[in-house]
């Protein structure tokens, strides 16, 4: 079985990237949201990415952005996916992936039985879903927000597309979390900090330690 892939998500700094790449993990993501403690300029993002070593996935998240925005990201910093984390319909994600010429992942937010059916929308106009827990009503942060959903209602489940998993992710529970659902693949943020916005080396490597040790276990 292959090994599980690691996306971290909310680098800011030269040391986070040290950090993901020593650890061994696959993606890196770079936060474009003003609200977000893990927000990046875009000229910080660029020095982020091009420190990166070749191999190593570079992803910007992006929540309901303008085609300014993805212009200027996409302009200056050297991108392999484009995570779409709003309210982007359908048609929105389609209209990105053909415009900008990038693979794009969507999240979608899971709570309950009835979000599943987003996970079947989306999977028709995106390369990647990426399976999130859904914000609390009210909450300032579409994602990052330390929450994980109830992963029995994803236990077995495929979709056509490649997923991750995310939501509440720590060192301490992505081994059970991978055996419970399958996944191939999980995101994790706030579980390898600090502090908000504040990577943890340790707990990076701690993190991907973990998720690639599941591969030894049974997965539903």
């Amino acid at each position: 079985m292959a090994d599980t892939r690691v996306k971290i998500c909310g680098l800011r700094r030269p040391e986070d990237v040290d950090a993901v790449v020593a650890a061994g993990a696959s993606y890196a993501g770079f936060v474009f949201f003003p609200k977000s403690p893990r927000h990046v300029s875009v000229s910080v993002a660029r020095e982020l990415a091009v420190r990166a070593p070749v191999g190593l996935a570079k992803v910007a998240l992006v929540v309901n952005p303008s085609d300014d925005l993805l212009e200027e990201i996409t302009g200056v910093v050297p991108l392999d996916m484009i995570q779409l984390h709003g309210s982007e319909p359908p048609d929105r994600v389609a209209e990105v992936r053909a415009r900008w010429g990038l693979p794009v992942m969507k999240a979608v937010g899971v709570a309950e039985a009835a979000d599943l059916d987003s996970l079947v929308l989306y999977q028709r106009v995106a390369d990647q879903i990426l399976v999130d827990a859904k914000p609390p009503k009210g909450a300032d942060l579409p994602g990052g927000n330390g929450l994980a959903f109830d992963w029995r209602l994803i236990a077995g489940r495929r979709w056509s597309r490649p997923w991750l998993l995310a939501g509440g992710l720590t060192p301490e529970n992505v081994g059970r979390a991978v055996a419970m659902t399958g996944a191939a693949q999980v995101d994790v943020s706030s579980g390898v900090e600090s502090a908000p916005g504040i990577k943890d080396a340790v707990k990076i490597s701690d993190f991907v330690d973990a998720a690639k040790a599941a591969e030894d276990v049974p997965r539903l």
